[in-house]
């Protein structure tokens, strides 16, 4: 069949992706989206838009009938999930061939099977498949799976059956941690997907995350187009993805390949999958198979210089795949770094606020995926990436100096993003040399830290502002001299510290406390109305302008606040209990997560402001304690 319209059940800059293959294609697109998002970028770029009135955002997108019946009222001919959503889900995709539409994705009968990680994991060994030792049957009961979490034996790894994006994971050192993780991962499990079935591995101590991407037609043709490496993680979650995967031999690369061929057939595959692998040393075992395009897919089709959209949308047609294995070909290093929105060095937590200002860096053999513009909000309904940055060189070690001068020159003002922590990362030896693991940030085996000011880098900042809050060097009129120097006040917040300092100025040096430093004229300065950049030696320092700043809270050393918007699930102390430091005093629910707010001193608490099910906003004090 020709495939002329399609409906993208997505948003965000997955929609974006895909549209971008279907104009190429002319295929024209169908956009939907939540009523709060209808300036977004996917709205603009669709031939057709349709808002959906939901309960909340969220649901908008997750709202099969309704997303389902605009296919039909507007004859599209197929339906493509991209990733999240709906596009794992098996009664949405019964529903489109019900309604006579393609949907651009596996098929029924392998969503069903994958979608369990318990029945995965069993299929798998059925096949040959190399797998973690664990348990993964259907019984549920606490007591029972404390008694095979102990014969396993630890550190442990609970996992829900149907998660994905590290929600519903919890690892587990000890058996007296066991009931309090398996309550925690199975409250998650059922919040992010409605199902509280949890399955136990045996936790590797320095994982890499191998992944090969497979492809398969409805002719029984089943190809790999190589392995990714996605070891750089935080909280179960990659941030950096790269093609090939440079710290493993060839053999073992081959022994995966035909490992991933293998379970790709196993399952009656058709279109887009990922088998993922744990890998330590030379063995490998696998973790699931993701049935459905991946947000790293960019890596390798640049490695293989492939439109896996356009794949995809050729195999839902009936077609064979484009090329043989033989043609497929690996060329060069490719790297994706995702830019998220949050507090890197504060948890990762998620930051929500408006895109004041966004600049990105394009350039030859860069792709930059995105779903947002300047004055787009980022909210607390979604996921807070901003943007991926993907790009290419012949050799690895080119490819990480090619992004880092990418990320050096973007730039995103408005919501506090990973830009720096990204650059510090890939400027670490262990990231050149392979030896970041997927929980080397979580366990802080890897600490890649605020970037700390000197009087070098607020000499260069001075010099290189040509507008700066409190009192301008150029209009300001405070130790003004004929001789070609001045003295000038100047005052910022990093980290939200102020920082005040008074330099004289003196051609191309600063003058401060009595000590003339050196501009670093290689340093890159981006300015806002609000906000200052400075990027030195691929060192990111943010800067926020004084007069700018909202007044802080008052607080009591160790009172508790919500460090974003969310939902109290957990108080667990009252008033007049004596606490001690990094002690849980209550679980709050943030974008589907569970966040523990523990005490940082030693103190008694004095009042609870809010109770179990308030829902919160940022920075709203829950917790008086007094020392």
């Amino acid at each position: 069949m020709k495939i002329k319209k399609i409906l993208i059940a997505n948003r965000g800059e997955i929609a974006c992706r895909i549209m971008q293959t279907c104009q190429k294609l002319g295929i024209k697109t169908v956009a939907v989206y939540a009523e709060i998002e209808h300036h977004a970028k996917h709205v603009k770029l669709a031939d057709q838009a349709f808002a959906i009135t939901a309960e909340t955002p969220t649901a908008a997108y997750l709202d099969a009938d309704t997303i389902i019946q605009i296919a039909k009222d507007n004859q599209v001919d197929a339906i493509h999930p991209g990733y999240g959503f709906l596009s794992e889900r098996t009664e949405f995709a019964k529903k489109i061939a019900t309604a006579g539409m393609v949907f651009i994705g596996a098929p029924v009968e392998a969503l069903d099977l994958m979608g369990s990680k318990a029945a995965a994991k069993k299929t798998m060994i059925a096949a040959g498949v190399p797998c973690v030792p664990g348990f993964h049957g259907d019984e549920q009961d606490s007591g029972f799976l404390q008694t095979k979490a102990d014969e396993v034996g630890y550190p442990l790894l609970i996992k829900a059956s149907a998660g994905g994006g590290g929600k519903g994971m919890k690892i587990v050192n000890q058996s007296s941690e066991f009931t309090e993780a398996l309550l925690s991962a199975k409250r998650e499990a059922i919040k992010s997907f409605g199902n509280d079935h949890v399955i136990l591995e045996r936790f590797i101590t320095q994982p890499k995350h191998i992944e090969v991407q497979v492809f398969a037609d409805s002719s029984g043709n089943v190809v790999h187009l190589f392995e990714r490496d996605c070891s750089s993680q935080r909280r179960y979650q990659k941030i950096i993805e790269e093609a090939p995967a440079t710290c493993i031999n060839q053999a073992t690369k081959d022994k995966m390949y035909a490992a991933a061929v293998a379970a790709t057939k196993a399952v009656d595959y058709q279109g887009a999958g990922t088998i993922e692998f744990i890998v330590q040393g030379d063995e490998f075992f696998f973790m699931e198979m993701n049935t459905r395009l991946q947000v790293e897919h960019r890596v390798t089709e640049m490695i293989t210089g492939t439109d896996l959209v356009e794949w995809q949308i050729q195999v839902a047609a009936g077609n064979q795949l484009p090329l043989k294995q033989e043609e497929i070909h690996c060329n060069g290093h490719a790297i994706q770094a995702r830019i998220y929105a949050e507090d890197s060095y504060n948890g990762f937590l998620p930051a929500t606020g408006l895109l004041e200002s966004v600049q990105f860096n394009y350039g030859d053999n860069i792709i930059i995926d995105t779903g947002v513009e300047q004055s787009n909000n980022i909210s607390i309904h979604f996921d807070p990436m901003i943007a991926k940055t993907v790009c290419w060189a012949e050799k690895r070690q080119a490819c990480i100096e090619k992004i880092l001068h990418n990320l050096d020159n973007t730039f995103v003002v408005g919501v506090k993003t990973n830009l720096g922590f990204l650059s510090g990362l890939m400027s670490k030896p262990e990231f050149s040399n392979n030896s970041v693991f997927t929980n080397s940030l979580d366990n802080e085996s890897l600490n890649i830290e605020l970037p700390v000011i000197n009087h070098s880098i607020i000499a260069t900042l001075i010099a290189k502002t040509t507008n700066n809050t409190a009192t301008s060097a150029w209009s300001g009129n405070s130790g003004w001299s004929n001789s070609g120097s001045y003295n000038t006040a100047y005052k910022w917040n990093y980290n939200d510290e102020e920082i005040a300092v008074s330099a004289n100025i003196q051609d191309n040096k600063v003058n401060i406390d009595g000590q003339l430093f050196d501009i670093d004229n290689a340093a890159l300065i981006f300015e806002s109305s609000n906000q200052v950049q400075l990027i030195s030696n691929h060192q990111r320092y943010v800067f926020d302008k004084i007069n700018h700043n909202s007044t802080a809270i008052s607080l009591n050393k160790g009172d508790i606040v919500s460090p974003m918007p969310g939902k109290i699930l957990e108080l667990k102390v009252k008033v007049g209990d004596k606490v001690k430091a990094d002690q849980t005093l209550a679980v709050m629910e943030a974008m589907k997560m569970e966040l523990t707010l523990k005490a940082s001193v030693d103190a008694t608490v004095s009042e609870l402001l809010v109770e179990k099910n308030d829902v919160i906003t940022a920075n709203t004090l829950l917790i008086k304690l007094k020392s």
